[in-house]
């Protein structure tokens, strides 16, 4: 059931391919994908180009897909490992949600992050006390890692 989920939502990204975001299998591996999330415009990660991990279980779409980044990115809901801090990756996945809404909702928390449910609380507080610095910094980064 998993994998007809999995190719389902393969052709429906082909079709209809949620902004500035792509994914698609790693060799012939349907249960493991490459995303690529574009730093969306207008915010600190513009021009970057972010690269994650999509790893979807064999009960899918009954448990969430394991996401993370595999470039390095300063965000406060992203650790350095990759970890990505979102409710619908942990508690609040429901088996309505695809890739592809998975997807944007990474790509709308660098525009807006959460500070006040960090994975990163050093980030978190730069972002809400000095946030001409953390966006610097931010950009500082995409340079660096993501372009």
């Amino acid at each position: 059931m998993a994998l007809k989920r999995i190719q389902k939502e393969l052709a429906d990204l082909g079709n209809d391919p949620p902004a500035n975001c792509s994914a698609g299998p790693v060799g012939d591996d349907l249960f493991n994908w490459q995303a690529t999330i574009m730093g969306p415009p207008d915010s600190a990660y513009q021009g970057g180009v972010f690269f994650l991990n999509v790893n979807f279980p064999s009960d899918y779409p009954f448990k969430p897909p394991k996401v993370h980044f595999t470039t390095k990115i300063y965000h406060c809901n992203v650790n350095s490992n990759g970890a990505i801090c979102l409710d619908i990756l942990k508690d609040q996945w429901s088996p309505a949600l695809t890739i592809s809404k998975v997807l944007l909702s990474i790509s709308s928390l660098l525009t807006d992050p959460n500070p006040s449910d960090p994975l990163v609380p050093e980030i978190a507080q730069a972002y809400l006390k000095t946030r001409e610095k953390h966006d610097q910094t931010a950009r500082e980064w995409v340079q660096k890692y993501a372009t």
